[in-house]
């Protein structure tokens, strides 16, 4: 993966979504703008973290994690020829083991 460009800011992290196999469901191929976009994604950078009672709370992902994220969470990016989504940490719904 080419270094990313973007530094998320505050409590934001920057996920790329899992790419979804073509599905075909009774020999009828289901086009790009039908499928349902993926849940999964991979943590590629993390933001500076926020502030709660002037304390600093760390992230509870790191960069590499596979997470689940809300449905239709984040702002989706687009770097290059790659597209990614930037979403608050609490967008994340688990970290995949």
């Amino acid at each position: 993966m080419a270094k990313i460009k973007l530094q998320p800011l505050g409590d934001r992290v920057l996920v790329k979504q899992a790419e979804e196999k073509e599905q075909i469901k009774g020999g009828i191929i289901i086009p790009d703008t039908a499928k349902e976009k993926s849940q999964e994604a991979e943590v590629v950078a993390v933001g500076t973290g926020k502030t709660v009672d002037g304390k600093k709370v760390d992230f509870e992902v790191k960069v590499g994690d596979r997470v689940l994220i809300s449905k239709y969470g984040g702002t989706e990016v687009k770097l290059g020829e790659d597209t990614y989504m930037l979403l608050r940490e609490d967008d994340i719904l688990a970290v995949l083991k």
